[in-house]
């Protein structure tokens, strides 16, 4: 069977700055074929000079050394400037039209379910991977990850239980503080539900994301909405839908950028949800293609935000155990089953 256009599987291991090496290694040829020379990274570049940037990169070197370290190795293993790469880790925090989409559905119960399409630049199809990082002093974990990217925006298991999952935000309104990926990354550090959602809480914020959170042994699924000047924490008391836009009342005074496709995949997930009955199977909604202009799972060449889907994967979350698959095909097997943070097979 053919492995092109398949999703890898990297393992990970030292101080945060040889993994950084580590990834940057991952995605160099790719980066520099494809990522450097197109829109979103000249886009994001275009704001080198921003004094938000100046001020990103102070506060992550005060308050987070680790992830500062890892970014330092990110930009030597894809062997270019640190600021640069420093800068595309901030992409969202500067530019609200980065490439980054992305549905959730959020499933309460004793038992939560969550399921994430994870969307994102098309030509990173066969380049992104599931890594199993096991960092020196850290917590180890599996996130998928992007080329050029930290963990920590995307969905990710760490060793203690904690489930994350990550939507883009387009706010209007960003401001200095902690990138909002850097923060996604300290999520990844976090021992409880209650350490992530304070960390999100209090931590000067200079974006916007969307999380859902869980936890292995928690009966709690928790909603998180952050921008620069706010923060909704919600527990999801019934099955709900999240399609990369500000949907919290508590938020509904923030300025955004709602894209056709957020509002149809939200528009759609909410009544796949609604009409489900007592039972919902989560790939009902991640793999909807009913609105065939703006669908759910997003597969078009021409999509309007320059987006596809690029993995599904679905997370139960139970009292004592955590056990997930994660597909990069629509409808056909996982590629990987997983418990925790360890692969137990690659299915063909």
């Amino acid at each position: 069977m053919s492995t092109e256009g398949r999703l890898g599987f990297l393992e990970i291991a030292g101080k945060h700055h040889d993994i950084g090496v580590q990834l940057g290694l991952f995605g160099a040829d790719i980066v520099h074929r494809h990522l450097v020379i197109g829109h979103a990274w000249a886009s994001v570049m275009a704001f080198r000079d921003d004094p938000r940037a100046a001020e990103m990169r102070r506060l992550v070197e005060a308050r987070l050394p680790a992830y500062w370290s890892e970014l330092q190795g990110l930009a030597q293993g894809l062997a270019l400037p640190f600021n640069d790469v420093f800068l595309w880790n901030c992409r969202g925090d500067v530019w609200a039209m980065a490439p980054d989409g992305c549905t959730t559905v959020q499933i309460p119960g004793d038992a939560p379910v969550v399921a994430h399409n994870e969307d994102g630049d098309p030509g990173f199809r066969g380049h992104c991977a599931l890594a199993r990082v096991q960092p020196v002093g850290g917590r180890s974990f599996t996130s998928f990850v992007y080329p050029a990217s930290i963990p920590g925006h995307t969905f990710a298991a760490t060793e203690t239980g904690l489930v994350q999952t990550v939507n883009n935000i387009r706010s209007r309104d960003a401001g200095a503080g902690l990138p909002r990926m850097i923060l996604g990354r300290a999520i990844l550090d976090c021992g409880s539900l209650d350490e992530a959602t304070e960390l999100l809480r209090t931590s000067q914020r200079a974006g916007a994301f969307h999380m859902t959170l869980a936890q292995r042994g928690d009966p709690r699924l928790v909603s998180v909405e952050f921008t620069h000047s706010s923060c909704s924490v919600e527990v999801v008391r019934q099955p709900r839908c999240h399609a990369n836009h500000l949907v919290h009342q508590d938020m509904s005074g923030e300025r955004q950028i709602i894209t056709s496709s957020s509002s149809s995949r939200q528009q759609r997930g909410d009544a796949i949800i609604a009409g489900a009955g007592g039972t919902l199977d989560p790939t009902s909604v991640l793999w909807d293609g009913t609105a065939a202009a703006l669908p759910i799972y997003r597969a078009q060449p021409d999509d309007p935000d320059h987006e596809n889907t690029l993995a599904t994967a679905v997370f139960d979350v139970g009292s004592q155990s955590l056990d997930w698959q994660v597909y990069d095909q629509m409808s056909h097997a996982p590629c990987y089953v997983l418990r925790g943070t360890d692969r137990r097979s690659r299915l063909t």
